[in-house]
């Protein structure tokens, strides 16, 4: 997936809100998140971005969470997984495995997102919140694992 160019001026942006720099090691960290087309561990950003040091990819990755560019993604293991925030990347849910913690994206159907709206409203109005927004994590077995 190309990024767009309204993605890096969203980011360039919120960089230059705290006074940081659209770098071109984070121009990489952002280009291999969107390429991927799924939650990513820092080693497989390495291994898609050999040209990004290691040091560079943790420092930068790090204020690119703290900008509110990328967000972390739990998995079913210890191994944090990264992707670009949903303004960015657009609305979506994960398929996570429960065998090798491998985090995928679902892009789910206009049916889908109406019965979990229904459903986050029935469940907010019993506990008496407001929804502002969802997030739907499958778990189950990956068809490598099974």
């Amino acid at each position: 997936m190309a990024v767009s160019r309204s993605v890096h001026e969203g980011v360039s942006l919120r960089l230059a809100s705290v006074d940081q720099r659209y770098t071109h090691m984070r121009r990489i960290l952002v280009e291999t998140l969107a390429a991927a087309g799924r939650p990513l561990t820092v080693p497989e950003i390495l291994a898609s971005a050999p040209e990004l040091p290691q040091s560079s990819a943790y420092r930068n990755m790090t204020t690119l969470i703290d900008v509110g560019v990328v967000r972390r993604v739990a998995g079913s293991d210890d191994h944090g997984r990264f992707e670009l925030a949903e303004e960015l990347s657009g609305h979506h849910h994960h398929f996570v495995c429960a065998r090798c913690g491998k985090v995928e994206d679902v892009h789910p159907s206009p049916k889908l997102e109406r019965a979990l709206g229904e459903a986050a409203r029935a469940v907010a109005e019993e506990q008496r919140y407001e929804v502002t927004a969802h997030q739907l994590d499958l778990f189950g077995v990956c068809p490598d694992c099974r």
